[in-house]
C-alpha cells in the first residue's frame, strides 16, 4: 500500500505541489500578504507543466498570462501606490449595457483561442478548453474593475473545470477547483455586503 501511495506522489509530483501552493496562494491572497504574488507565480509555472502534459493548452495559455500578472503585481504591491490613487475603487453591478458588451467580447475570445486550439495543438477538449479559458479573461477583467458578478463566472469555471479535470484523472487539481469554487461563494457573499453597505 505504500509502495502504491509513494509511486502515485512521485508520478503526481507537480500536480501535487501545484495544488497545495494554490491552497496557500488563496489564503495569502485573503490575508492581503506580498507573498501571494511569489506564490501564485510557482503556481502557474507548475500549472504550465501539468496543462501541457495534459494537452489543455488554453488553459496553458491563460497560466501564462497569470505569470505575467503575478510579476506585476509584485513589483505593485512593493513599490506602492501612488497617493493620488489611494481612493478604494467600490463594489459595483454590471448594467445591462455592459453585459452585452462582455458576452460579445467573450465570444469573440471563444472563437479565437478555439481556432488556435483546432487548427494549432492537438487538443484533446478543444471547445471546453477554448470556453473556460475565454470566461476566465472575462472574470479576470471584471475582478479589476470590481464587478460583483466576477464572483459568478469564477463558481461556473471552477466547477465545470473540476469535471474537465476528473475527466483526465488530475485529481488534486479538482480538489483544488473546489477550493477555488467555494471561495468564489464566499468572496461574492462578502462583495454583496459592501455592495449592501454602499447602498
Amino acid at each position: 500500500m505504500i509502495d502504491i501511495l509513494l509511486e502515485w506522489l512521485s508520478a503526481n509530483m507537480i500536480e501535487l505541489l501545484g495544488a497545495i501552493l494554490g491552497l496557500i496562494y488563496i489564503f495569502l491572497s485573503i490575508r492581503q500578504s506580498i507573498l501571494t504574488w511569489p506564490t501564485g507565480l510557482l503556481t502557474s509555472v507548475f500549472y504550465i507543466i501539468i496543462f501541457y502534459q495534459s494537452g489543455f493548452y488554453a488553459d496553458m495559455g491563460l497560466q501564462v498570462y497569470y505569470v505575467i500578472i503575478s510579476i506585476y503585481g509584485w513589483y505593485y504591491w512593493i513599490k506602492g501606490e501612488k497617493p493620488s490613487s489611494r481612493l478604494k475603487i467600490p463594489v459595483r453591478s454590471a448594467n445591462i449595457r455592459l453585459w452585452i458588451k462582455i458576452l460579445i467580447i467573450t465570444v469573440i475570445l471563444f472563437f479565437i483561442i478555439l481556432f488556435i486550439l483546432l487548427n494549432f495543438t492537438n487538443s484533446t477538449v478543444p471547445y471546453m478548453d477554448s470556453m473556460t479559458t475565454a470566461l476566465s479573461i472575462t472574470a479576470t477583467w471584471m475582478l479589476a474593475r470590481k464587478y460583483i458578478e466576477h464572483w459568478l463566472i469564477w463558481i461556473f469555471v471552477d466547477l465545470f473545470s473540476s469535471g474537465l479535470y476528473i475527466y483526465k484523472n488530475l485529481w488534486p487539481t479538482v480538489i483544488l477547483f473546489l477550493v477555488y469554487s467555494v471561495m468564489a461563494w464566499l468572496g461574492y457573499r462578502e462583495w454583496q455586503k459592501d455592495l449592501k453597505t454602499q447602498h
